[in-house]
């Protein structure tokens, strides 16, 4: 009568599953699978806010308090027909950033705009002047009958 060990019997088990697992997993599919690296990209305070809107609209609030990466825009420009892939909108930044320009998000019933500002230094002095300036903002497809909107009060611009 041959003994073994307990253990031994264990790991014998446990080789034999490992094994015939490997067998039953390399019959699955005959297509290579490919899995991604990069993890899934974090949406910035704007595109949540465009998602918000786009999602609640029309009960829309403002943001609250003043974000340099979410600023009200001062106006838009009419544009001739709404088969443009184009509008202008006039940014309200401080006189003492030293970019400023603006965030876009499409979708099917909206275009949703925001101002930005980077600020030269941000602990040098500055007034607290407010100077506008027309930016084009290019569409990737045409505004139609779309909706733009401020992210930033959450209002209609073009009616």
């Amino acid at each position: 009568m041959t003994r073994t060990r307990p253990h031994s019997r264990s790991l014998t088990a446990v080789l034999a599953m490992a094994a015939a697992g490997t067998v039953a997993l390399s019959g699955c599919g005959s297509e290579k699978q490919t899995v991604g690296t990069a993890p899934p990209k974090k949406q910035d305070p704007f595109e949540q806010r465009a998602e918000q809107i786009a999602r609640d609209w029309p009960k829309v609030s403002p943001v609250s308090g003043r974000k340099d990466t979410m600023l009200p825009l001062a106006g838009a420009d009419r544009p001739k027909n709404t088969a443009v892939r184009e509008i202008t909108v006039t940014v309200g930044h401080g006189a003492c950033d030293a970019e400023y320009g603006v965030h876009t998000h499409e979708s099917k019933g909206f275009v949703v705009v925001s101002g930005w500002g980077k600020k030269k230094d941000p602990k040098g002095m500055c007034t607290d002047q407010l100077v506008t300036n027309k930016v084009k903002v290019k569409l990737k497809s045409p505004l139609d009958d779309r909706k733009v909107v401020d992210a930033a009060t959450g209002k209609q611009l073009l009616k």
